[in-house]
C-alpha cells in the first residue's frame, strides 16, 4: 500500500547529493564587449563525518579551520556531527583548495573530504550603475537590479554529484558517483553604455559636491527613438563587490559604533535606484507637457506676439498665485517667450482653457499615470489627485508642475514622446539575452504605443525648447556647435520642508533628437543656490558635451568650429609619467583626482581610462584615469 512513498523514502536515505553551481550569465553593456558583471570560479568545501576515521577527526578539523580561517571548535563539531554531509567554506579560491588537496594526498586521507566547483560574482567597474545591476546573495541568487528583475535568465540550472550511502554516510556499492552538469545561465547585454555611464557618472558625482547636494542626485540619459537608457545614475553609489560595507567617510568612521538597524536603513537607501524608485514635483520642466497639449489643442500657437500679458500672478478661485518673478513681472510675451522665461501665470492660463477633462487625458497620453514599465525592480508610480477631486486652484498648480509628484524615469519618458515626433515610448534596460547552451541571441523588442501628439506639435515644442536654452533659463546647458533644446525646473521637496529639487532637462540634437538627459539634484545647498539653471543646466551642458561626439552625433548651426579628431590610445598599465607622455603627443590631456606633487608618477599606474582605448574624440579632449 505505501510502496511508492517508501520507495522514495528510501531513495532519499540511501542516495547522497551534493549540488553544483552553475556559472551565472554575464552581463555586457549596450557594445557587447564590456563586462559589467561576471562570475569567476570558486570551490566549496563540503565533509562527510560518517567517512572520515575516527583517529583522523581532530587533525582534519585542525588543518581545515588554519587552512580556511576559521574556528576550530567550530570545524571539529562539523566533523564529528552524525549527519551525511556538513559544509565547512564556500567560495574559496583555487590556491587554498589545491593545498587542501596536497595534504589530503599526503596524509592518506582519500574520503570524507569534498572540494566541489562553484562561482563568485564580480564586478569589474565597482561602483559603475550600482542601482541599475544590483548584487547577489551568498547563494548567487539575484538580490537587486537587473541581477534580481532577470534571475529565471542568470540563474541557470544547478547540477549534481549523486552516491548511494549507509545511515552514517559511507559509500554502498560499487556503482560511483552520478554526475549531473550545470547548466550556465543565459547572457544579457544592456542598452546601458559603459562610456556613457562614466561620463554621467564623473560629472553627476562633481554636481552633487559642489552644490552640496544632501539627498544627492540622479541623471537619466534615454535614447528617444527606441526607449533604449544609455545611463542611469544615482549618487551616491556603493561597492557591488561589497555591497554590505559602508560606503561614504561618514559611514567608516561610525560603522562600529551604529546599531543593525540604522547600518540595514544606510544600506537600503543606498541600494535605491531614485531614478525609478522616488517620486518628487518636477516643477517648471512640467510646463513642457502643457505646452504640448495646448498647442495639440489649437488653444495658442508659439508665437502670437503678446498673446499673453504676465503682471506678476494670477488670481485663480480667490487664491493669488505668484510668477516666480513677480517683483519684476514679465509683462507681454508670446509662448516661446513665456517657457523662456518660465512664467508660471501663462501656463495656468493654459491649464484653464484646457479643463479638468482634456488635461487628464494628456497625462494618460504621456503615461504620466501609470508605471512605465521599466524592466528594473522596484518602480513607483505617480501621485495626482484623482480627477473628480481637481479642482481651479489645484488644475493651476498642476499646470506649473507642482503639488503632484511623478518619477525622473515617468518625466524623461513622457519627453521622449515630444523629442520622437509624438509616439509614446517603452523605456528599456536590457536588450538582447544569449542562450548559454546554443548562443542563440534573442532581441528584446522595442515596445511603442499610441501617438500622444502630432509630428507638428512636437517640431513646435523643440524649436521652443531651443530657444530655452539659446537665450533663456536654460542657457548654461550650451554646447557651441550642437543644436540642444531643455527646460529647467526648481520645486520645494515636500511642504515647508525649506528643502528644494533643481533638475534640467536636455533634448538633442533639435533637429534629430538622439538623447534626452534628465538632471535631478536633491536640496543643493552650495553657494551657487537651488535654481534650475544656475545649478542642474551646467550639468546638463556638461553630459552632452561629452556624449554627443562620442555618439558620433554632426556639429551643426552656428559657432561651429573645424576641430582634429584623433583616436584615444590604450595607456593601461603604464605608468603615470608614461600615460601623459602618450596622451600628450595625441593632443590629449590627462586628468587624474591626484595631488600631482604628491605622486610617484614613474611608479603609480594607470588602471582606467575615460574614454576607453579607441574612441574618436576632439583634439584637446581631456582623458579622465584612475
Amino acid at each position: 500500500m505505501q510502496g511508492a512513498e517508501l520507495k522514495d523514502l528510501a531513495y532519499m536515505q540511501q542516495t547522497l547529493d551534493r549540488t553544483i553551481n552553475p556559472k551565472r550569465g554575464t552581463i555586457y553593456d549596450a557594445t557587447g564587449k564590456n563586462i559589467l558583471a561576471i562570475s569567476s570560479t570558486v570551490e566549496t568545501v563540503t565533509v562527510n563525518p560518517g567517512n572520515i576515521k575516527k583517529e583522523d577527526k581532530e587533525k582534519v578539523a585542525k588543518k581545515l579551520s588554519e587552512l580556511f580561517e576559521l574556528d576550530y571548535d567550530t570545524v571539529l563539531k562539523r566533523v564529528t556531527k552524525r549527519s551525511s554531509i556538513e559544509t565547512i567554506v564556500k567560495k574559496v579560491d583555487k590556491e587554498k583548495t589545491d593545498e587542501l588537496r596536497k595534504w589530503m594526498e599526503e596524509n592518506n586521507i582519500l574520503t570524507g573530504i569534498n572540494i566541489d566547483e562553484d562561482t563568485k560574482r564580480y564586478y569589474p567597474n565597482s561602483n559603475l550603475a550600482s542601482q541599475v545591476i544590483g548584487f547577489c546573495g551568498s547563494d548567487n541568487q539575484g538580490l537587486d537590479g537587473i541581477e534580481a528583475k532577470y534571475e529565471n535568465d542568470l540563474k541557470g540550472e544547478k547540477g549534481s554529484i549523486q552516491r548511494h550511502t549507509d545511515a552514517r554516510g559511507g559509500e554502498i556499492g560499487e556503482e560511483g558517483e552520478n554526475y549531473v552538469p550545470a547548466v550556465d545561465g543565459n547572457d544579457l547585454v544592456l542598452t546601458i553604455d559603459l562610456n556613457i555611464q562614466s561620463i554621467v557618472e564623473k560629472y553627476l558625482e562633481e554636481a552633487c559636491i559642489d552644490n552640496k547636494c544632501t539627498d544627492g542626485g540622479n541623471v537619466i540619459v534615454m535614447n528617444p527613438q527606441n526607449g533604449d537608457i544609455l545611463a542611469m545614475a544615482t549618487y551616491p553609489s556603493y561597492n557591488l563587490n561589497e555591497p554590505y560595507e559602508p560606503y561614504t567617510d561618514e559611514l567608516k568612521q561610525n560603522w562600529d559604533n551604529m546599531s543593525q538597524q540604522d547600518k540595514t536603513t544606510a544600506l537600503q537607501a543606498v541600494w535605491r535606484n531614485k531614478a525609478i524608485a522616488d517620486t518628487y514635483e518636477p516643477g517648471s520642466v512640467f510646463k513642457l507637457i502643457t505646452a504640448s497639449a495646448a498647442l495639440e489643442e489649437g488653444i495658442t500657437d508659439t508665437d502670437n506676439e503678446g498673446e499673453f500679458c504676465c503682471t506678476g500672478g494670477i488670481e485663480v478661485a480667490g487664491v493669488r498665485i505668484k510668477c516666480w518673478r513677480y517683483y519684476r513681472p514679465h509683462g507681454s510675451e508670446s509662448l516661446r517667450q513665456a517657457l523662456m522665461n518660465s512664467c508660471n501665470p501663462v501656463f495656468i492660463g493654459l491649464g484653464q482653457k484646457l479643463g479638468v477633462e482634456t488635461y487628464y487625458n494628456y497625462l494618460e497620453k504621456f503615461g504620466l499615470l501609470k508605471k512605465t514599465g521599466i524592466d528594473l525592480p522596484g518602480e513607483a508610480g505617480s501621485i495626482f489627485l484623482a480627477k473628480d477631486k481637481v479642482g481651479p486652484v489645484e488644475l493651476a498648480t498642476i499646470s506649473f508642475g507642482q503639488r503632484f509628484e511623478i518619477t525622473p524615469i515617468q518625466l524623461v519618458t513622457a519627453v521622449s514622446s515630444i523629442a520622437n515626433g509624438g509616439t509614446s515610448i517603452k523605456p528599456r534596460v536590457v536588450k538582447q539575452i544569449i542562450n548559454s547552451k546554443t548562443n542563440e541571441i534573442t532581441d528584446i523588442p522595442v515596445e511603442k504605443d499610441e501617438k500622444v501628439i502630432s509630428k507638428e506639435t512636437s517640431e513646435k515644442v523643440l524649436s521652443m525648447m531651443e530657444s530655452v536654452v539659446s537665450e533663456g533659463t536654460g542657457k548654461n546647458a550650451k554646447v557651441a556647435g550642437y543644436r540642444i533644446g531643455g527646460k529647467t525646473g526648481t520645486s520645494e521637496d515636500g511642504v515647508n520642508t525649506n528643502k528644494y529639487v533643481t533638475s534640467f532637462l536636455g533634448v538633442a540634437p533639435i533637429d534629430n533628437p538622439q538623447v534626452v538627459v534628465l538632471v535631478t539634484l536633491y536640496n543643493p545647498t552650495g553657494e551657487g543656490g537651488h535654481q534650475g539653471g544656475g545649478v542642474a543646466a551646467p550639468v546638463g551642458g556638461q553630459i552632452l558635451s561629452e556624449v554627443l561626439p562620442y555618439l558620433e552625433v554632426n556639429k551643426t548651426g552656428e559657432g561651429v568650429e573645424v576641430v582634429e579628431e584623433v583616436q584615444t590610445p590604450d595607456v593601461l598599465g603604464k605608468s603615470l609619467a608614461e600615460a601623459e607622455k602618450i596622451l600628450k603627443e595625441n593632443g590629449l590631456e590627462a586628468v587624474y583626482e591626484m595631488d600631482s606633487e604628491e605622486i610617484d608618477k614613474e611608479n603609480t599606474y594607470v588602471e582606467e581610462q575615460t574614454p576607453k582605448a579607441g574612441i574618436t574624440v576632439n583634439k584637446g579632449s581631456k582623458v579622465y584615469l584612475k
